[in-house]
């Protein structure tokens, strides 16, 4: 399946030198959650964002309004910093009801409804921001970042640049420039974005998005000015036989023109995936390190990222493509560690028939009848949304190198709680062996009209990933949900279309 704590220090040298304001109706208790409030954003502009944390919260405490305001708004902020996605939804429910029509706060509950992995409902947050306030920043960016998962690139970069005109300091919107140019396959403006991203953060900022972003930088940069991810046959539809062994699609595929080897057809990679020994074999060179995350004790990995020459799988062939290389390999692990192609990652569509054992790519699918259909986006992975016990809505990754159905912690964590005992399972992934992980029975799934009563799903630790994404993922979806169909991921559409076999 595929797929940052610090310690409290509170320095009192700069807690009293802080310049208090205080109104002439101040009370005891509103002196308190002022030195509390500008405390906390001292912390949060240093990046210091779980000490600030609970001071926000302890700031709220005899606060007036607009005390409250600042300091639900500011815990807000510093939830999203640190993948705190559960309960940034949870204060922004908070902070929407102190402040239900001011844009600022709604643009940030919009943040936390797209961090929750509740795209549609944040997109109508943005929507009606502007509506209100059409020079917002917050949600012309948000705007933009939705608009980018259903591959409406050209109308989101002119609402991210739009944002960016009314606050061009802002780090976050630059990464968000950078993911959409790169999506577009235009590598120098996308580093030129990562770059500028950079530039913004304080100098002493570590997290692994600012370290992914770094090392992107010089990858992307590597490309020069060659044209990236080129089709040799552009419109083409290409029609490729695979084998299903262990649960798993494969296809044969040559590198950079060489010996033919077996790549698993995996929508849970967001790049093409070479183990250490064959990218040696086929003379793909590091270029860079890189972070990924997956299921694994190991969380978040370090890799190597290449370059392949070109890449054939059938009749499909693609040249001057990134790769990510397992390297350092892991061990321990009760198979080899596989390469992994997805057509999504390079921009294609597929559709993969189960029953026939054959892939369809191309940068256009036919528009085919279906039994279901479900609304797709894509946000370095593909996800679609399902319904857990009819209340719980969440996104999930469609992974075809997956096997079972699985839902996150998080997720589990809002499920009543089991009255069996728990059954552990060990489960491996991406990042070697996930030692928690366990079987929750009796759980109802919902994917628009397909269901999966009192169904026994696989409890997965998805942190790392998840805020590696930017986003809460729910579960994930693999051969299990995916091999009775006929399975069409249609990006140009935005869907998911399932016919019975």
């Amino acid at each position: 399946m595929r797929l940052v704590a610090r310690t409290l220090v509170l320095v009192m040298a700069g807690a009293t030198a802080l310049p208090i304001v205080i109104g002439a109706q101040s009370t005891p208790a509103t002196t308190r959650s002022e030195t509390r409030l500008q405390l906390a954003d001292l912390l949060r502009g240093d990046q210091r964002y779980w000490e600030a944390i609970p001071i926000y919260d302890q700031a709220k405490a005899g606060a007036t309004q607009e005390q409250l305001v600042r300091a639900s708004t500011g815990m807000l902020q510093s939830l999203l910093q640190v993948a705190e996605f559960t309960r940034a939804y949870e204060e922004a429910g908070y902070l929407r009801g102190l402040a239900p029509r001011d844009p600022e706060a709604l643009a940030l509950n919009g943040d936390a409804l797209w961090s929750a992995g509740l795209f549609d409902e944040a997109e109508q947050v943005y929507r009606d921001v502007l509506a209100i306030d059409p020079e917002s920043a917050g949600a012309r960016h948000g705007l933009a970042r939705s608009l980018a998962t259903q591959q409406q690139y050209e109308e989101a970069l002119d609402w991210v640049q739009a944002a960016l005109a009314v606050s061009s300091d802002a780090a976050v919107f630059h990464h968000t420039l950078g993911s959409i140019y790169q999506r577009m396959h235009r590598f120098p403006e996308a580093a030129a974005a990562y770059e500028r991203y950079v530039s913004l953060l304080p100098v002493r900022a570590t997290s692994e998005k600012a370290d992914w972003a770094r090392s992107e930088v010089r990858f992307l940069q590597s490309f020069g000015d060659q044209p990236a991810v080129q089709l040799a046959e552009p419109g083409r539809l290409h029609t490729i036989p695979f084998r299903l062994v262990r649960d798993k699609v494969i296809v044969r595929g040559r590198v950079n023109g060489r010996e033919a080897v077996d790549f698993v057809m995996d929508t849970g990679a967001e790049q093409t995936v070479l183990s250490q020994p064959v990218a040696q074999r086929l003379g793909v060179q590091p270029l860079t390190n890189t972070l990924s995350a997956g299921v694994g004790e190991v969380g978040l990995r370090g890799l190597q990222a290449g370059r392949i020459q070109s890449l054939q799988i059938g009749t499909l062939e693609v040249t001057n493509l990134p790769a990510l290389i397992k390297s350092p390999p892991l061990g321990g692990l009760p198979t080899p560690e596989a390469e992994g192609f997805s057509p999504l990652a390079l921009g294609l569509s597929v559709t993969i028939d189960y029953g026939q054992k054959q892939l369809i790519i191309g940068e256009d699918l036919p528009d085919e009848s279906a039994d279901i259909v479900l609304p797709l986006r894509q946000h370095r992975l593909t996800v679609v949304r399902g319904v857990i016990n009819g209340v719980h809505p969440r996104s999930f990754v469609v992974d075809t190198g997956g096997e079972v159905i699985s839902i996150s912690r998080g997720t589990d964590s809002v499920l009543p709680p089991l009255t069996v005992r728990q059954v552990p399972l060990k489960v491996y992934g991406t990042s070697g062996w996930d030692e928690d992980a366990y079987l929750r029975p009796g759980v109802n799934l919902a994917f628009n009209q397909l269901q999966f009563p009192n169904f026994s799903v696989v409890v997965l630790n998805l942190h790392l990933p998840s805020a590696l994404l930017g986003f809460h993922i729910g579960g994930i979806v693999g051969h299990t949900f995916l091999s009775d169909y006929r399975v069409t991921l249609d990006l140009n559409r935005s869907v998911m279309k399932l016919k019975e076999l």
